[in-house]
């Protein structure tokens, strides 16, 4: 009897087809929701999400500004130039004595794009003497490519700089194909013929071989784990093959270029060339040579593996094999093969990548970026944002308070606290919020509100002075004890620093060596609600009580609020509102927004020149004297101490023809240290000012006054008489000379007066 065949073809095409449609039915839709999740993983990358990176300020170099060869080098290396001699590519220079060859790189701030650019900078008595283009045309300015300070991540912590593939070299491009996916180029993302050869290479050798495409590694990357299962081994040459079916293979190339996993700094995942070419070498990719290429291209199989940092001579191992798959395929010629052997690794020691180094700064940055972003827009939307600090001054800042706070009395039981701004433009340059230099938390700077002492005194003169008709740096003050009345029956009795009163002196010597009964004296007859409306004003509307133990400094500031008022007497009577940001790019290089310098109004320059002049007297004889024994006396600084009750805050306020520093000291528990601002705080002030390139300040060059030579009395004297010294004065307000023109004592001149024998 015949098989009945056909009765079975019918049962086996029934099964077939159930098959066909079972699995149709299960592999449609799940292709479908791969081909999505492709699309939306490249949807993605041409929106790429990135964090926001922090800039320090752009270094304009101008002839004649104020800078050192020992400065200028630290902005170059906080910007991660490289010494290369004839600095023949951006981001290079050559420093020969005090001349620099530098070749900056091109870059984008608030204020435009600015090209790459080869010049020299010759430097000679702390001056910027010439500035010329390499062909020797002289420039008037030039600017050099700002440092990056830090970067805010989003919550991925994921360190990445997408470029397109038009931005990266060539042989970066050709040598990931050459040693990665040799076929990349014709297979359609899975390539047979490799997983044959490396399955034969891992069978016959001791050395193992991955068949997997630049496509399935991409997969691997984006969408798989890292597990060894065959059902993840299938759907990654699955989605591979959608991906070749959907995408072109340039966008694949450049996708997995700026993706692949390059290194981890702390809790940041290292993604990309761009980004692994910053981390390992400071340097933008397209900066690289071959053996630095060849090092990247080598670290896609293992970052941890091949550490050069930790493992320098694995890296060095697998550059090397790399550099012989670049000759084996024509990317480099023997001669370039060879060189690049011989040449170090040449990673920086730390790790090129910008960490949150400024806290104190950054905390300043936040407050001025405002609500408009939130943190997870700065994490993911990988904006430009440029601020004010220089790089030299930070570290001048950072590097005073660990040396020289170490050093105090008490030192174990000391902060500090210090900001220095351009009081011209109310630019801030560096601020440091504690000893902790590095370390986020408690901001003195912007946060620590301390009794100001004596810093407030300059104020109670400034509204004097206002009144020249009243008075001038002549003017003899009495400081003699006095009892000030208070509200409720009580008094109030000040006492000088001390202890006894010094009788009459002229207002300049008052302010100079911080007399308390001459400065309440004064403050009285001008009027504490005309000084606490002056300082009010100064610092931005902040309410100011009328009392008359302000005089003294019974007001609580930060040491930002004290360089707020102090930027108007360091500015020659132009204040302008402090700034740390300057504006922010987005990621395409657009300005979303500018911050320009706060307008100011010039006003009182003229007494506010008297004021600074009584200030630089504080430091050739008063209680600043100590700066006069330093070097920065040529440069003829102004300043003034302050001490608050029981010596809890040292303070010192001062300033050049080109920067303020305000110098805070003290506990933060409050505690009784007996500080003084001279002690404490202006040690601290010496230690920054001397480490940064100086101004003169010059009361002439800043307004217009009248100088006469005046006697121990506040009279006047010609000059060529005993005792005498010349003063300035508010234009049309000196006092004029007597009628004889001779020299006299003190008891004759009295004498003549009550006669008549002088103009009044």
């Amino acid at each position: 009897m015949a098989f009945p065949w056909k009765p079975v073809r019918y049962w086996l095409l029934r099964v077939a087809l159930l098959g066909l449609g079972i699995g149709l039915g299960f592999a449609l839709p799940y292709g479908w929701y791969l081909d999505r999740q492709v699309a939306q993983h490249f949807a993605a990358f041409t929106a790429s999400s990135q964090p926001s990176r922090v800039y320090a300020r752009a270094l304009i170099l101008r002839p004649n500004m104020a800078m050192t060869a020992a400065t200028l080098e630290a902005e170059l290396l906080a910007s991660q130039y490289q010494s290369q001699p004839q600095a023949m590519r951006p981001g290079t220079y050559e420093r020969e004595g005090e001349s620099f060859l530098i070749h900056t790189r091109e870059f984008d701030d608030p204020s435009g794009r600015w090209p790459a650019r080869r010049f020299r900078a010759t430097i000679g008595r702390q001056r910027v003497q010439t500035l010329a283009e390499a062909t020797g045309r002289l420039l008037q300015e030039a600017r050099i490519d700002p440092a990056r300070i830090a970067t805010f991540y989003g919550p991925q912590q994921r360190e990445q700089r997408p470029l397109r593939l038009t931005e990266m070299p060539p042989l970066l491009i050709a040598g990931v194909q050459a040693v990665e996916d040799r076929d990349f180029k014709h297979h359609r993302g899975v390539d047979p013929v490799a997983i044959v050869r490396a399955a034969w290479r891992n069978l016959t050798t001791s050395r193992t071989q991955g068949g997997s495409t630049i496509t399935q590694q991409l997969v691997r990357n984006l969408f798989l784990s890292l597990e060894q299962t065959w059902t993840r081994k299938i759907n990654e040459a699955f989605l591979a093959v959608l991906i070749e079916a959907r995408q072109d293979k340039g966008l694949i190339l450049e996708m997995y270029l700026n993706d692949v996993f390059m290194g981890q700094q702390g809790g940041q995942a290292v993604h990309g060339m761009a980004a692994a070419s910053e981390f390992y070498f400071a340097r933008d990719v397209d900066e690289l040579g071959v053996p630095e290429i060849a090092l990247l291209v080598g670290l896609i199989q293992g970052p941890s593996w091949h550490n050069p940092r930790r493992h320098p001579d694995r890296a060095r191992k697998r550059r090397d094999l790399v550099l012989h798959h670049f000759h084996e395929t024509g990317l480099i010629s023997q001669a370039e093969y060879r060189h690049a052997q011989a040449q170090p690794l040449g990673v920086t020691a730390q790790p090129g990548l910008a960490r949150n180094r400024h806290p104190a700064f950054l905390d300043m940055v936040r407050v001025q970026l405002g609500r408009g972003l939130d943190s997870a827009q700065l994490g993911s939307e990988g904006l430009s944002i440029h601020t004010t600090l220089a790089p030299s001054a930070q570290s001048a800042a950072e590097n005073a308070v660990v040396d020289a706070v170490g050093k105090l009395r008490n030192a174990e039981q000391l902060d500090a606290a210090v900001i220095i701004t351009d009081p011209h433009s109310g630019d801030v340059l560096a601020a440091v919020g504690g000893r902790e230099t590095r370390g986020s938390g408690f901001n003195r700077v912007m946060q620590a509100q301390r009794p100001i002492g004596s810093l407030a005194k300059p104020f109670v003169y400034l509204a004097a002075l206002a009144q020249p008709s009243r008075w001038s740096l002549a003017t003899v003050l009495d400081d003699a004890p006095i009892r000030v009345s208070l509200p409720g029956g009580r008094s109030w009795e000040p006492k000088n620093f001390d202890g006894r009163p010094h009788g009459p002196t002229l207002m300049i010597d008052a302010l100079a060596k911080s007399y308390n009964l001459a400065t309440v004296q004064l403050g009285m007859a001008v009027g504490v609600d005309r000084v606490a409306a002056l300082m009010s004003s100064l610092a931005g509307g902040l309410p100011v009580a009328a009392n008359p133990s302000l005089t003294l400094g019974a007001i609580d500031l930060s040491p930002m609020q004290v360089a707020q008022i102090y930027g108007f007497l360091a500015s020659g009577g132009q204040g302008r509102r402090l700034r740390a940001l300057t504006g922010v790019l987005d990621a395409r290089g657009r300005v979303l927004a500018r911050v320009a310098p706060a307008q100011a109004t010039a006003t009182n320059q003229a007494a506010v020149a008297l004021v600074d002049f009584a200030m630089q007297e504080a430091v050739r004889s008063g209680t600043a004297r100590a700066i006069a024994a330093t070097p920065l006396a040529a440069f003829s600084p102004a300043g003034k101490t302050g001490t608050s009750n029981d010596g809890r805050d040292s303070w010192f306020a001062g300033f050049t023809g080109n920067l303020l520093a305000v110098v805070w000291v003290g506990n933060d528990d409050n505690a009784a240290l007996n500080l003084t601002g001279s002690s404490a705080a202006l040690p601290v002030w010496i230690e920054v000012m001397r480490r940064l390139p100086q101004a003169p300040l010059s009361v002439d060059a800043r307004a217009a006054v009248d100088w006469q030579s005046i006697a121990a009395d506040g009279q006047a004297m010609p000059s060529r008489c005993d005792d005498t010294r010349t003063l300035p004065f508010v234009p049309g307000f000196a006092p004029d000379m007597p009628r004889w023109g001779g020299c006299i004592d003190n008891a004759a001149g009295d004498l003549l007066r009550r006669i008549g024998g002088t103009r009044d």
